[in-house]
Protein backbone atom coordinates (compact mmCIF):
# COMPACT_ATOMS: atom_id res chain seq x y z
CA UNK A 1 0.00 0.00 0.00
CA UNK A 2 1.28 3.38 -1.53
CA UNK A 3 0.25 7.10 0.06
CA UNK A 4 -0.10 9.11 -2.85
CA UNK A 5 -0.15 9.20 -6.43
CA UNK A 6 2.95 10.09 -8.77
CA UNK A 7 1.66 13.35 -8.89
CA UNK A 8 0.46 14.59 -5.41
CA UNK A 9 -3.13 15.64 -4.76
CA UNK A 10 -4.20 14.23 -8.18
CA UNK A 11 -7.68 13.57 -9.63
CA UNK A 12 -7.02 9.23 -9.09
CA UNK A 13 -8.16 7.47 -11.52
CA UNK A 14 -7.45 4.17 -10.94
CA UNK A 15 -6.50 2.25 -7.32
CA UNK A 16 -3.36 0.59 -8.52
CA UNK A 17 0.20 1.76 -9.11
CA UNK A 18 1.19 1.36 -12.51
CA UNK A 19 4.01 -1.26 -12.34
CA UNK A 20 6.58 0.84 -14.52
CA UNK A 21 6.60 2.91 -11.43
CA UNK A 22 8.08 -0.07 -9.14
CA UNK A 23 9.23 -2.56 -11.63
CA UNK A 24 12.01 -3.17 -14.21
CA UNK A 25 11.84 -6.46 -16.57
CA UNK A 26 15.75 -6.50 -17.00
CA UNK A 27 17.96 -5.09 -13.94
CA UNK A 28 21.12 -5.27 -16.26
CA UNK A 29 19.42 -1.82 -17.77
CA UNK A 30 19.13 -0.36 -13.97
CA UNK A 31 21.79 2.68 -13.67
CA UNK A 32 22.30 3.93 -10.25
CA UNK A 33 24.39 7.31 -10.42
CA UNK A 34 24.65 7.58 -13.72
CA UNK A 35 26.32 3.90 -14.24
CA UNK A 36 25.66 0.39 -14.15
CA UNK A 37 25.23 -1.56 -11.54
CA UNK A 38 28.15 -4.30 -12.89
CA UNK A 39 30.18 -1.39 -12.98
CA UNK A 40 29.49 -0.54 -9.04
CA UNK A 41 30.28 -4.22 -8.08
CA UNK A 42 33.73 -3.82 -10.03
CA UNK A 43 35.04 -0.50 -9.66
CA UNK A 44 33.98 0.24 -6.10
CA UNK A 45 33.98 -3.52 -4.45
CA UNK A 46 29.88 -3.43 -3.63
CA UNK A 47 28.34 -6.33 -3.39
CA UNK A 48 25.08 -6.63 -5.42
CA UNK A 49 23.20 -6.93 -2.24
CA UNK A 50 23.89 -3.42 -1.04
CA UNK A 51 22.63 -2.16 -3.81
CA UNK A 52 19.24 -3.96 -3.50
CA UNK A 53 17.26 -1.02 -1.53
CA UNK A 54 17.71 1.21 -4.99
CA UNK A 55 16.88 -1.71 -7.39
CA UNK A 56 13.01 -1.70 -8.57
CA UNK A 57 11.49 -5.09 -8.14
CA UNK A 58 11.20 -7.51 -11.19
CA UNK A 59 8.25 -7.49 -13.18
CA UNK A 60 8.26 -11.21 -14.05
CA UNK A 61 8.60 -11.91 -9.89
CA UNK A 62 5.79 -9.89 -8.94
CA UNK A 63 3.66 -10.79 -11.83
CA UNK A 64 3.88 -14.52 -11.05
CA UNK A 65 2.71 -13.66 -7.27
CA UNK A 66 0.15 -11.23 -8.21
CA UNK A 67 1.24 -8.69 -6.58
CA UNK A 68 -0.44 -5.48 -6.78
CA UNK A 69 0.47 -1.89 -5.29
CA UNK A 70 -2.48 -0.26 -4.08
CA UNK A 71 -2.68 3.85 -3.67
CA UNK A 72 -4.39 5.21 -0.16
CA UNK A 73 -5.01 8.38 -2.00
CA UNK A 74 -7.73 6.47 -4.33
CA UNK A 75 -9.18 5.60 -0.84
CA UNK A 76 -9.23 8.54 1.26
CA UNK A 77 -8.83 12.04 1.19
CA UNK A 78 -5.15 13.02 0.74
CA UNK A 79 -5.54 15.50 3.70
CA UNK A 80 -2.56 15.21 6.27
CA UNK A 81 -4.11 17.65 8.92
CA UNK A 82 -7.31 15.62 9.48
CA UNK A 83 -5.18 12.05 8.79
CA UNK A 84 -3.01 13.41 12.06
CA UNK A 85 -6.04 13.84 14.18
CA UNK A 86 -7.97 10.65 12.77
CA UNK A 87 -4.65 8.71 14.00
CA UNK A 88 -4.32 10.64 17.09
CA UNK A 89 -7.68 9.59 18.08
CA UNK A 90 -8.03 6.06 16.96
CA UNK A 91 -4.20 4.58 16.93
CA UNK A 92 -2.73 6.96 19.55
CA UNK A 93 -0.23 8.53 17.36
CA UNK A 94 1.92 10.64 19.15
CA UNK A 95 3.20 13.95 17.18
CA UNK A 96 7.11 14.76 17.48
CA UNK A 97 7.75 16.43 20.60
CA UNK A 98 9.69 18.88 18.03
CA UNK A 99 8.58 21.21 15.12
CA UNK A 100 10.22 19.98 12.14
CA UNK A 101 12.93 22.11 10.75
CA UNK A 102 11.58 23.82 7.34
CA UNK A 103 8.45 23.74 8.50
CA UNK A 104 6.18 24.36 11.24
CA UNK A 105 4.37 21.10 11.94
CA UNK A 106 4.99 18.01 13.60
CA UNK A 107 3.77 15.13 12.65
CA UNK A 108 4.83 14.48 9.26
CA UNK A 109 7.53 12.16 8.08
CA UNK A 110 9.01 12.19 11.54
CA UNK A 111 10.05 8.36 11.01
CA UNK A 112 12.92 9.59 8.32
CA UNK A 113 16.15 11.24 9.71
CA UNK A 114 16.66 11.82 5.97
CA UNK A 115 13.78 13.99 5.13
CA UNK A 116 15.14 16.91 6.35
CA UNK A 117 17.60 17.09 3.95
CA UNK A 118 15.16 15.98 1.20
CA UNK A 119 13.61 19.05 1.52
CA UNK A 120 16.62 21.37 2.41
CA UNK A 121 18.15 20.52 -1.24
CA UNK A 122 14.53 21.22 -2.78
CA UNK A 123 14.92 24.32 -1.34
CA UNK A 124 18.23 25.01 -2.81
CA UNK A 125 17.61 23.84 -6.36
CA UNK A 126 13.91 25.08 -6.90
CA UNK A 127 13.54 28.25 -4.15
CA UNK A 128 10.99 26.28 -2.27
CA UNK A 129 11.27 24.59 0.97
CA UNK A 130 8.67 22.56 3.08
CA UNK A 131 6.99 25.35 4.50
CA UNK A 132 5.89 26.32 1.35
CA UNK A 133 4.56 22.76 0.31
CA UNK A 134 2.18 22.41 3.70
CA UNK A 135 1.08 25.82 3.24
CA UNK A 136 0.13 25.76 -0.11
CA UNK A 137 -2.16 22.86 0.62
CA UNK A 138 -3.27 24.34 3.94
CA UNK A 139 -4.70 27.25 2.21
CA UNK A 140 -6.44 25.51 -0.62
CA UNK A 141 -8.10 23.73 1.97
CA UNK A 142 -8.64 26.74 4.20
CA UNK A 143 -6.77 25.65 7.55
CA UNK A 144 -4.79 28.93 6.86
CA UNK A 145 -5.14 32.09 5.68
CA UNK A 146 -2.69 33.19 2.27
CA UNK A 147 -1.20 36.34 4.72
CA UNK A 148 -0.79 33.51 7.46
CA UNK A 149 0.99 30.79 4.98
CA UNK A 150 3.51 33.64 3.46
CA UNK A 151 4.67 34.26 7.03
CA UNK A 152 5.23 30.48 8.13
CA UNK A 153 7.09 30.56 4.50
CA UNK A 154 8.96 33.56 5.07
CA UNK A 155 9.77 32.16 8.90
CA UNK A 156 10.88 28.53 7.75
CA UNK A 157 11.13 27.66 3.96
CA UNK A 158 15.20 28.53 4.39
CA UNK A 159 15.71 26.95 8.16
CA UNK A 160 18.96 24.16 7.77
CA UNK A 161 17.93 20.84 9.13
CA UNK A 162 20.65 20.65 12.26
CA UNK A 163 18.96 18.33 14.31
CA UNK A 164 20.45 14.92 12.00
CA UNK A 165 22.91 16.70 10.71
CA UNK A 166 25.92 15.06 12.03
CA UNK A 167 24.26 11.64 11.67
CA UNK A 168 23.59 12.53 7.92
CA UNK A 169 27.40 13.56 6.91
CA UNK A 170 28.30 10.25 8.66
CA UNK A 171 25.95 7.92 6.27
CA UNK A 172 27.20 9.86 3.46
CA UNK A 173 31.10 9.11 4.25
CA UNK A 174 32.87 6.38 2.85
CA UNK A 175 34.96 4.70 5.75
CA UNK A 176 38.45 3.22 4.40
CA UNK A 177 37.99 0.40 6.73
CA UNK A 178 34.68 -0.71 5.61
CA UNK A 179 35.18 -0.04 1.86
CA UNK A 180 38.78 0.42 0.92
CA UNK A 181 38.10 0.19 -2.73
CA UNK A 182 35.20 2.89 -2.74
CA UNK A 183 37.05 4.96 -0.45
CA UNK A 184 40.05 5.49 -3.17
CA UNK A 185 37.53 6.70 -5.61
CA UNK A 186 36.52 9.77 -4.09
CA UNK A 187 38.03 13.28 -3.78
CA UNK A 188 36.31 13.67 -0.31
CA UNK A 189 35.62 10.35 1.22
CA UNK A 190 34.37 12.33 4.55
CA UNK A 191 31.29 14.42 4.13
CA UNK A 192 30.77 17.44 6.21
CA UNK A 193 28.91 20.94 6.22
CA UNK A 194 31.40 23.00 4.32
CA UNK A 195 31.18 19.97 1.92
CA UNK A 196 27.81 19.49 1.78
CA UNK A 197 27.36 22.85 0.98
CA UNK A 198 29.47 23.41 -1.80
CA UNK A 199 28.14 20.44 -3.44
CA UNK A 200 24.51 21.58 -3.40
CA UNK A 201 24.96 25.43 -4.09
CA UNK A 202 26.40 24.10 -7.23
CA UNK A 203 22.57 23.73 -8.00
CA UNK A 204 21.32 27.00 -7.46
CA UNK A 205 19.68 28.35 -10.57
CA UNK A 206 20.84 31.80 -11.05
CA UNK A 207 17.17 33.15 -12.10
CA UNK A 208 16.65 32.07 -8.70
CA UNK A 209 19.44 33.16 -6.70
CA UNK A 210 21.81 35.58 -6.29
CA UNK A 211 24.84 36.33 -3.54
CA UNK A 212 24.22 39.06 -1.49
CA UNK A 213 26.93 40.65 1.14
CA UNK A 214 28.30 36.90 0.45
CA UNK A 215 24.95 34.67 1.28
CA UNK A 216 22.64 33.43 -1.24
CA UNK A 217 19.46 35.29 -1.03
CA UNK A 218 16.27 34.56 -3.19
CA UNK A 219 15.27 36.82 -5.87
CA UNK A 220 11.96 36.91 -5.87
CA UNK A 221 9.85 35.13 -2.56
CA UNK A 222 5.86 34.99 -2.14
CA UNK A 223 4.53 38.47 -0.55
Amino acid sequence: MYGQAEASMADYKRCTQREEYYTIADKSKISLGGVSIKYLVKEYGLDEYELLPYIPSVLEEIEKNKIKVHLLGYYVDWYPQKHYYYAVKHGKFQASPERTPGTYSKYNSIDDKIDDFHYQTTYTKFGIGRATYEASYEIREGVITRAEGVNLVKRYDAEFPERFAEEFYKYLSVEKDKMPKAYRRFKHPKMDHDYYMSLTDKFRSPHLWEKVGGKWKLRYQVS
